[in-house]
């Protein structure tokens, strides 16, 4: 895909992502958007997303996002479903839906494709990277590089997960190679917590609780807590990821509460579980070693219910 050629006819473009914007999210959609603004000037040109968080306020034009998803257009030209399926576009679903022309780009194995035109590889380290190949190399600038770096550096761990192939690293020294400070940009996005995040880290590691001979650990915030220290779900980033690297454990399950007996589940896996099959099993998806969904009932259900998918693929491959 070139993704001049796929929206040339178009004079109105939008363009979003998931709800709760990660990294990987934020850096595709403002990647494209810059782009797309540089070599079709004359072309009007919208992103919509769930207002980031704030480590993110390094991208240049991160202002210009739409977080009210309203606008003028009747229906866009071509609409760009990027790191997601439309049905986890929130607001922005009824955008796209109107759109004469849809476009998908996506990396989550669970994504079959929901628009008119498809770029689905579930082979690829991010959205950001297919974001990378679906532009023309000669026309990227510092400012498109570093929200393709700062998506890819997100999804991969600062490459440290599997999912970082030669490829990754290949485009990653041509992202670099424009010169920007790449270690600032990993500081500041991605190691960097606030006082706050510290102290919900805190909790979530303090309460815990391992299972399953040691093999699966679980924690979890409800919504008081989270209310308590003024939090969102933007400062829960990294604490699935942490509770992940507890030594023995192969999954791991990290939730918090978003309304009566409702939570927003992360799960994670070492590589024999495969969490992306358990989260689309309860309406979710994601990725082998990193998937997510919202489930019902009280903490304990949820545990119970994800419990029961868990233990049978670790009885499959051996571990218990």
């Amino acid at each position: 895909m070139r993704i001049k050629d796929e929206v040339v006819n178009a004079n109105t473009i939008g363009i979003s992502g998931h709800i709760r914007p990660d990294g990987d999210c934020v850096g595709a959609c403002m990647a494209l958007y810059q782009y797309l603004c540089k070599v079709y000037p004359e072309k009007r040109v919208d992103v919509f997303l769930e207002q980031p968080s704030e480590v993110f306020s390094c991208i240049c034009g991160i202002e210009q996002i739409r977080t009210d998803f309203k606008t003028d257009v009747e229906k866009y030209d071509a609409f760009i479903a990027l790191d997601t399926v439309k049905e986890r576009m929130g607001e922005a679903e009824k955008l796209f839906d109107k759109a004469v022309k849809t476009i998908n780009i996506d990396h989550h194995i669970s994504n079959s494709g929901c628009g008119d035109v498809n770029y689905v590889d579930a082979g690829s380290s991010s959205t950001s990277e297919l974001v990378y190949d679906v532009l023309t190399e000669e026309e990227l600038d510092v400012e498109i590089a570093k929200a393709i770096y700062i998506g890819i550096i997100h999804d991969t761990g600062v490459m440290r997960y599997s999912n970082t192939s030669p490829k990754t690293l290949q485009i990653a020294a041509k992202l670099i190679s424009f010169g920007f400070d790449f270690s600032e940009l990993i500081e500041k996005t991605f190691y960097e917590k606030t006082y706050v995040q510290n102290l919900l880290l805190g909790r979530a590691l303090l309460e815990s609780i391992q299972f399953m001979d040691g093999k699966c650990i679980v924690s979890g915030l409800v919504k008081r807590t989270l209310e308590f220290y003024h939090a969102d779900s933007k400062d829960l980033e990294g604490i699935v990821s942490q509770l992940n690297q507890t030594a023995g454990v192969e999954c791991t399950i990290f939730m918090y509460q978003t309304g009566i007996q409702e939570y927003k589940v992360s799960l994670r896996s070492k590589g024999k579980v495969d969490v992306a099959k358990i989260a689309m099993f309860f309406g979710g998806g994601g990725h082998v070693r990193a998937a997510g969904c919202t489930m019902n009932g009280t903490f304990h259900d949820v545990v119970n219910n994800l419990s029961l998918h868990i233990e049978k693929q670790m009885k499959e491959a051996g571990l218990l």
